[in-house]
């Protein structure tokens, strides 16, 4: 997995604060989280071909999480796109963006599909041979989920040194990755365990932006490799943090610690503070191996 942050600010864009938008790349397969304006701008600045874009996940309807869709969606259009994309977010989403796309006259060529969202408990809703995309629930002034990934381990891994020399077919190579021994051309049969090793453990990514502090999102993000939590505030704002359902960069942490997460991310700075080395040091105390979001920046899981 490689996590790319797009954009990780809140409330309104500026100069080089781009609003939330993340590309997660598993396997060579790109997904899109959020879409906040200037989403596409930020793609084409990491060098990203959008065909590759075919799935999209929205967490909830304000504007600096999915202004950017109708546009990247045009976009997707006027570069002639073929291939399906499918959007996931909200119930209201699929009117929203059909009323834009009729009103301008400019549906797409392609197939546009949504799977909209309204259940209140974790749910899975996406699934292929590769990865698995599980809703959380989170606790904002609208209906919001967060999302969470998680890789599949079913190919072994085979030994580079172990099977050089052996003159092996492609065939030889798929029931080594599905855990078969292997015939040889002149009959010998070798064990699978000679020449792999065990599949990758699974990995988990889980974005949580926005919510107030929620102790239910513990449970389901137990454990997870890397985290995204909402920092829209420090500690000195925590009143207005919860008057908006926001959290702080010391709540963040303390979600991540006790889920037993490996590394926290923090993001949705508010655009009231022009430090943020402040939500690194008021989240450490708590969390160590924690680290600011930046637009651009890349991590690997």
């Amino acid at each position: 997995m490689k996590l790319t942050i797009l954009g990780c600010h809140s409330a309104t864009p500026r100069d080089n604060k781009h609003t939330t938008s993340q590309l997660l790349d598993v396997q060579g397969k790109l997904f899109l989280i959020d879409c906040g304006e200037g989403t596409q701008l930020q793609l084409r600045k990491s060098k990203v071909k959008f065909s590759r874009i075919k799935h999209i996940f929205i967490s909830h309807l304000h504007g600096d999480h999915f202004y950017g869709l109708i546009g990247l969606i045009s976009t997707f259009r006027l570069l002639g796109r073929t291939a399906p994309l499918t959007i996931y977010g909200p119930k209201g989403i699929k009117e929203i963006i059909t009323l834009q796309l009729k009103l301008a006259k400019s549906w797409t060529d392609y197939e546009l599909f949504f799977k909209e969202l309204d259940a209140k408990v974790s749910e899975i809703i996406y699934e292929d041979e590769v990865l698995s995309v599980r809703t959380l629930p989170l606790d904002h002034r609208v209906y919001t989920n967060g999302f969470l990934f998680t890789t599949k381990s079913v190919h072994r891994k085979i030994i580079k040194e172990a099977v050089e020399g052996l003159n092996l077919s492609p065939f030889h190579f798929q029931q080594l990755q599905e855990g078969k021994s292997i015939k040889l051309t002149d009959g010998q049969v070798i064990e699978n365990k000679v020449l792999t090793q065990d599949p990758d453990p699974a990995k988990q990514y889980a974005f949580c932006s926005d919510t107030a502090f929620n102790k239910a999102l513990v449970p389901h993000i137990k454990g997870v490799d890397l985290l995204y939590h909402e920092s829209t505030f420090l500690e000195q704002h925590l009143e207005l943090a919860a008057k908006t359902k926001h959290s702080t960069a010391k709540q963040a942490a303390k979600i991540a610690q006790n889920a037993q997460v490996k590394k926290l991310i923090l993001g949705h700075f508010s655009n009231r503070y022009s430090d943020y080395k402040a939500f690194i040091e008021e989240a450490q105390p708590i969390f160590e191996n924690v680290q600011l979001a930046e637009d651009l920046k890349s991590f690997s899981i």
